[in-house]
């Protein structure tokens, strides 16, 4: 099932297009990585699909329902988590949390009972009594981010979480996301720091100048803008034999050795890898490892970002 998809999103401003166009489609249960730079589109482009923000053209569906001007509703299966949050600093941490469960109706019992469960997921529950003018930035992200929680949405937009975060902060943010994940929430997350989306995420979409310039599972991404895999094997047999034995097979371009590991440019799908993997076992090659060197994110963003690749 589709939990997000956009059809032909445009928002304009002035003259400015923001977002142009946008086709954008989010499984159920998924964790998708919203990739672009400053300017690219990424925030107007969540604070759309959280209905904040009026598309000048287009359509957003959400669980299979179109949105429409009454937002009321639907942002009930939303939450929604900006770029730059605003804490009421002079409130105790299981205040905030409360404030926010009774904008959502939540009755006494239930708000008691979700403010203690969201503070122990994001770690806060040694936190409950301290004002929130005492915590540091990673906390008041995580924080934010139970405000997010507060009304049980199945759906969680997440506008550059781990922004401004140090290395701590943002492996904790990247596991407490995990966590949400495998609850079955359905999670979009913005950001550049590309290296933790291709950890993180599911899938990915790479947006610039307000298009979506690709979008799917990174594997098939790169494999798109590469063409061919690249393989590495580790032999104890003669690697020469090992050489002579991998040019003799179909799809095998550039040999190279780097750091005791043959690496092999091998054009050729899933099914044409396990053919080769066969053919060397069957020429008597001893092999301790093989398989496919994954692509670097960044740069494959930089390359589909500055037009290499059609």
């Amino acid at each position: 099932m589709i939990a997000i998809e956009t059809r032909g999103l445009t928002r304009r401003f002035g003259k400015v297009i923001a977002v142009d166009d946008l086709n954008l489609r989010v499984p159920s249960a998924s964790l998708f990585g919203l990739i672009g730079s400053n300017g690219a589109g990424k925030t107007t482009t969540l604070r759309m699909l959280a209905g904040l923000l009026q598309p000048t053209s287009g359509e957003i569906v959400l669980n299979g329902q179109v949105a429409n001007h009454d937002w009321r509703e639907m942002r009930r299966q939303i939450g929604y988590m900006p770029d730059f949050f605003g804490v009421y600093e002079d409130m105790l941490v299981w205040e905030y949390l409360d404030f926010f469960a009774r904008c959502y109706d939540l009755p006494v019992a239930r708000r008691r009972r979700v403010t203690d469960e969201l503070l122990e997921l994001v770690d806060l529950a040694e936190k409950r009594d301290a004002y929130v003018q005492t915590l540091s930035r990673g906390m008041r992200q995580r924080l934010c981010l139970a405000h997010a929680l507060v009304h049980d949405p199945q759906v969680l937009l997440l506008d550059e979480p781990a922004s401004g975060l140090d290395p701590r902060a943002r492996v904790e943010m990247r596991e407490l996301l995990r966590e949400l994940g495998a609850m079955g929430k359905t999670i979009v997350v913005s950001s550049h720091i590309l290296m933790e989306l291709a950890e993180l995420c599911d899938s990915v979409g790479i947006i610039e100048k307000g298009r979506m310039v690709t979008s799917g599972r990174l594997d098939e991404i790169t494999r798109h803008v590469q063409q061919e895999r690249t393989l590495r094997l580790k032999v104890i047999s003669d690697p020469s034999q090992a050489e002579a034995a991998l040019r003799d097979q179909p799809g095998v371009g550039q040999i190279y050795e780097v750091d005791g590991y043959l690496e092999v440019a091998f054009l050729g799908e899933e099914e044409a890898t396990a053919d080769l993997l066969a053919a060397l076992v069957a020429r008597g090659i001893k092999l301790v490892s093989f398989g496919e060197v994954s692509s670097d994110l960044e740069e494959v963003f930089l390359r589909l970002t500055k037009g290499e690749v059609a």
